[in-house]
């Protein structure tokens, strides 16, 4: 799975902390979201959209392995 959390954070001028901090999850599950070593759950990834503004398919996406 792809993400643009990144991208989306440098945009907002958020960091992985701050971020954590509002969907309430700690800094180190963000940076494995970025790394693609984790894939959020549905709930998450909805709380991350919601915080962004955006829909989950804006930030997330499949890659031809999956």
């Amino acid at each position: 799975m792809r993400n643009t959390l990144r991208v989306e954070r440098a945009i907002k001028n958020v960091t992985q902390a701050e971020l954590a901090e509002k969907i309430q999850v700690s800094r180190q599950t963000i940076n494995a979201i970025e790394s693609a070593k984790y894939v959020p759950s549905t709930v998450l990834a909805l709380k991350i959209a919601a915080f962004f503004e955006k829909k989950v398919e804006d930030i997330f996406s499949l890659d031809e392995t999956d």
